[in-house]
């Protein structure tokens, strides 16, 4: 039998692989529009327009319910769960980032089947899922350790807008590395932030997104679905 540890670190893994049927792949989050309105059109501007999603939105709004979800699942409280679960659908600022949310919570929950130890959240798999609550309530469920859950989810985050930012800014694979190494930091203080913000304080203003992510929707020539 595998140490308790290492299962919570190999779910964790499994969970942040690009390899995980979700289609994280297909979603830039706004930063296409961003870049084709020369918003971002280097490094620098796409390691800051990265981080400020990070820390003045993912942070101060979705963690702290993605950390409410996941403690309702450890805790098998359902009913709060689901509410968590549609807070964070409506949380979404255009219908665009909400589609996005509701396509990956969709896909996550198509999992929960087949994931050890996570066999509790099948009964749940036909709700409609935001991703961040799918996959919060999965890492609990599966037994990894909260701060390593979200740490894993927030990677996978930012992969996916380094990887968009190489493919439209353009960038080079090395200058994608550095972002990630740079981003790293913030990855920690993001979590920290998170921590730290009650449900009642959880919010943002980020308008620079959500004009970013409306004006995707009639972009006229794009690779990303959002």
């Amino acid at each position: 039998m595998r140490d308790p540890k290492l299962n919570s670190l190999l779910a964790a893994l499994h969970l942040a692989s690009p390899a995980l049927p979700v289609g994280g792949f297909a979603y830039s989050q706004g930063l296409e529009q961003a870049i084709e309105d020369r918003w971002v059109t280097d490094m620098e501007q796409a390691y800051l327009w990265i981080r400020d999603g990070l820390l003045l939105n993912l942070a101060r709004q979705e963690l702290p319910w993605w950390l409410h979800c996941y403690d309702c699942a450890a805790r098998q409280d359902w009913a709060l769960l689901k509410l968590g679960n549609q807070q964070l659908s409506a949380l979404r600022e255009t219908s665009e980032l909400r589609l996005e949310s509701l396509q990956m919570g969709y896909s996550m929950a198509k999992l929960f089947g087949q994931w050890p130890l996570a066999h509790a959240l099948a009964q749940f798999r036909d709700m409609t899922w935001s991703y961040p609550a799918a996959y919060a309530a999965l890492a609990a469920c599966s037994g990894v350790e909260k701060e390593t859950a979200l740490a894993a989810y927030l990677w996978g985050w930012i992969e996916n807008q380094v990887l968009a930012a190489i493919k439209t800014v353009p960038l080079g694979q090395v200058e994608g590395q550095q972002l990630l190494h740079r981003l790293k930091d913030d990855i920690a203080q993001a979590c920290l932030i998170a921590q730290q913000t009650s449900l009642s304080d959880a919010g943002t203003a980020t308008f620079g997104l959500a004009m970013a992510s409306a004006r995707h929707e009639t972009q006229y020539s794009r690779l990303f679905r959002s």
